[in-house]
């Protein structure tokens, strides 16, 4: 109705602006005046009348999503909304109108007003709440948990490479492990031998660990809004740079290059570089599992590829600032 009612609106501004003018009305600022300020006032409120009616809806829409649907248990994923896209959207939609709606009346109080919500639009779309740590704590947390992984590879004598296995080695497709073998010797598990619920493996002997990169790939999985054994290897040569660099911001650059069955990475200043410096001190850990960033591209070739994957040589730069990694994918 606000659409319809600004568009009769022109048609009337049409019939005084150039119709009447074809039957002699004489131009004077004592009714023009009047007009134009009546004519921007009736289009400044429609401009609000629609913003009201969008901002309405959407706060519906919203509110439909926190209460609990019992008769379709499924609607309330359907209308799951990200609040702060919404508003970015209901902004720049009422700020595009309002602009068309000023260049129609030229009106620029229309015009400051529309350049106004689309600014901010813009702004809210580029500057999203973010929750962030630093880095110095975030290393401080993470290298007791390598420390440990260390102390159950001696304890239970492993001296094998780490095989991160596919999801259909295991019951639950979403998880990850990574078997470390006792003998140095290459030793495969069939996926009829792995079990989820064991620490320790018989045959062959091994322990079976769950690595600690795995919530940073699932991170990696969610922003990518699919599964990685639905992407495939090729695939995750083009996205895991961007995801990487510009959706997480956790490497400047990164260059992967596959080969047969061996996939190297470089990675040019990441945030875990401390992280994987001070893992380097613990032989077998970073021998067998890796850091925190070595270990979750690991996780996600193994579901790409869907075949075993193992980290087969680490090695950081002179200068620091860049590690190259390289993974072999093992044939079942």
């Amino acid at each position: 109705m606000n659409v319809l009612s600004a568009f009769f609106f022109t048609r009337l501004d049409h019939v005084v602006h150039s119709d009447l003018y074809r039957y002699s009305l004489a131009f004077s600022y004592e009714w023009a005046s009047q007009y134009w300020i009546y004519a921007r006032l009736m289009l400044s409120f429609l401009g609000l009348g629609t913003a009201m009616t969008i901002i309405s809806f959407a706060l519906i829409l919203v509110g439909s999503c926190t209460r609990e649907i019992q008769l379709f248990p499924n609607m309330r994923a359907l209308l799951k909304v990200d609040l702060t896209k919404l508003i970015c959207s209901i902004l720049l939609s009422v700020g595009v109108i309002t602009l068309v709606f000023s260049i129609n009346s030229n009106s620029p109080t229309l015009a400051f007003i529309g350049l106004g919500l689309v600014f901010w639009g813009a702004i809210l779309f580029y500057l999203r709440p973010e929750k962030y740590v630093k880095e110095s704590l975030l290393n401080t947390t993470a290298f007791p948990l390598f420390a440990n992984l260390e102390r159950i590879l001696n304890e239970f004598n492993c001296e094998g490479k780490g095989v991160y296995l596919p999801p259909n080695y295991l019951n639950d497709s979403q998880s990850s492990l990574v078997f470390i073998p006792s003998r140095a010797e290459k030793t495969l598990q069939k996926p009829e031998q792995v079990d989820q619920e064991k620490l320790y493996s018989e045959n062959p002997r091994g322990i079976l660990l769950t690595p600690p990169g795995v919530a940073l790939s699932k991170v990696f999985e969610k922003e990518l809004g699919k599964s990685l054994t639905k992407i495939g290897l090729n695939c995750i040569q083009e996205k895991l740079p961007k995801l990487l660099i510009e959706d997480f911001e956790i490497a400047e650059d990164i260059k992967i290059n596959v080969e047969n069955s061996i996939v190297t990475i470089n990675i040019t200043n990441h945030i875990f570089n401390q992280i994987c410096q001070e893992t380097r001190k613990l032989p077998k850990t970073s021998e067998s599992v890796g850091c925190t960033l070595c270990s979750a591209i690991a996780c996600v070739l193994s579901k790409a590829a869907g075949q075993p994957v193992e980290i087969k040589k680490e090695e950081q730069s002179q200068d620091g600032k860049t590690t190259k990694i390289q993974y072999q994918i093992l044939k079942e």
